[in-house]
């Protein structure tokens, strides 16, 4: 039985000034369960991301977020709820526990000047959660990617969010720093029961980490198809939107779809 949604995109047309990117788009995402946008570069993945966070008011259509228009609702208050974890975290000049600590401000209280011992400790337990605790001290700026990537996770779920929205989590990462963060997401999906909105272009990753995935086609500037991912990545979705040869087999450890450039073809055409 699929989870009630706990935001609801109705019907969003977006762009920039009069270009318009992608139209009629609706979709749910339910709570405790992970939905992943895909498409081809350009398609307006990360556009429709920060529509969905209220930083690109959208043409027509409306964000809704536990039964309310985001428009609606204050930049404190949807942070209270909703976290987001932007691709390439870049360096800061602070150490790693002030900066996750950054994620209890939508927190405080007229005139609070200092974290609380609540604040310390949910910092201090999610950066154990995501393997950073010894971290702390670090200066951002001194850490690799992939640690940057844990710390802004790390600060995301010190907001104590309902709804986690993740750009390119594992852009340029290496595969150990793939999976364990997709890991530790899926994880918490499960755990916390948290709706995961997320923008991954690798397809074989979608696969193994998605409940339901979002298609977008790019030359129509809107959803190709959505669904679970055995019902999405099809050969001929795939080569509708990216037009690209390829060869859809299941992965014989966990069942989902694998995809695969299909080389023959790419060598007759």
């Amino acid at each position: 039985m699929t989870p009630s949604p706990l935001v609801k995109i109705e019907d969003i047309t977006l762009g920039f000034g009069r270009r318009q990117v992608l139209s009629n788009m609706s979709f749910d995402v339910p709570a405790g369960r992970i939905v992943s946008i895909i498409g081809p570069n350009g398609a307006g993945k990360t556009s429709l991301l920060r529509t969905v966070c209220g930083n690109l008011a959208p043409f027509k259509g409306k964000i809704v977020l536990k039964g309310r228009d985001i428009a609606t609702q204050t930049r404190a208050a949807l942070a209270r709820q909703m976290a987001v974890v932007r691709q390439n975290q870049a360096p800061m000049p602070m150490k790693v526990y002030p900066y996750v600590l950054l994620g209890r401000l939508p927190f405080f209280k007229p005139f609070q000047f200092f974290e609380t011992s609540k604040d310390k400790n949910l910092a201090r337990h999610f950066m154990t959660v995501t393997g950073i605790l010894d971290l702390a001290d670090s200066a951002m700026d001194q850490i690799s990617g992939g640690e940057r990537q844990l710390a802004a996770l790390a600060r995301a779920l010190t907001q104590e969010p309902e709804f986690l929205v993740l750009d390119e989590p594992t852009a340029h990462l290496d595969i150990t720093h793939q999976s364990r963060i997709l890991d530790l997401i899926s994880g918490l999906r499960d755990r916390l029961g948290l709706a995961v909105l997320m923008v991954i272009h690798d397809l074989n990753l979608a696969a193994e980490y998605s409940d339901y995935l979002v298609l977008l086609n790019k030359e129509k500037g809107r959803i190709h198809a959505m669904g679970t991912p055995e019902k999405i990545l099809t050969r001929e979705n795939i080569q509708a939107v990216y037009h690209t040869p390829v060869r859809v087999e299941k992965n014989p450890e966990s069942g989902r779809p694998w995809v695969f450039i299909d080389r023959s073809e790419l060598l007759e055409s």
